[in-house]
């Protein structure tokens, strides 16, 4: 077993091992709520050069100073990553509450503590930035992520909204309150 597990910022030689995280996490997650042509355009050039430029811009020059990206590194090989910052949706007040925009671990490294080490780093440098609250987007059905926080003891706070990937996919956001 590895000895070699750290959550750090992200850096701009992370940015295409951010995207294969992403592109392989999202094609596990939504298998069977979206259809394959659906999922190969997720992973597609494309798209691909577009979550690259999005990462590497996330790295190089962060909205604010509140925005982070940290990654979750075993033997060095990037194995999740973790994207955070001011909450954006329009009910929550962005002073105090946040939102994790990505939150994925690679499925080859899933169930080794990785997501943990995410979550944990994420509300260390949540509760540093002053935030009290924080919130997820995950899809409704059961999926890896909605499972990982609801043990990790966040809830269902009433919000839904739709993903429309051509199919319109039932999103449910998920909170927790914050402190030291």
């Amino acid at each position: 077993m590895s000895t070699q597990r750290f959550v750090r910022p992200a850096r701009e030689g992370d940015v295409e091992a951010i995207v294969d995280v992403q592109v392989a996490a999202w094609r596990e997650m939504y298998r069977g709520a979206l259809p394959e042509e659906v999922l190969a355009e997720m992973s597609g050039a494309e798209a691909r050069a577009a979550f690259v430029e999005r990462w590497r811009a996330a790295v190089a020059a962060p909205p604010t100073s509140r925005h982070r990206l940290l990654v979750a590194t075993d033997e060095g090989t990037v194995a999740g990553f973790a994207a955070i910052g001011p909450a954006q949706d329009d009910d929550r007040w962005p002073g105090t509450d946040a939102e994790i925009y990505a939150l994925h671990v690679a499925p080859v490294f899933a169930r080794r503590g990785h997501g943990s080490r995410l979550l944990h780093a994420v509300v260390d440098h949540l509760l540093d930035d002053g935030f009290q609250a924080v919130y997820v987007w995950t899809l409704e059905r059961d999926n890896p992520l909605r499972a990982f926080v609801e043990r990790a003891g966040w809830a269902a706070d009433g919000a839904r909204r739709e993903l429309d990937t051509g199919v319109l996919v039932p999103m449910v956001r998920l909170h927790a309150a914050i402190s030291r």
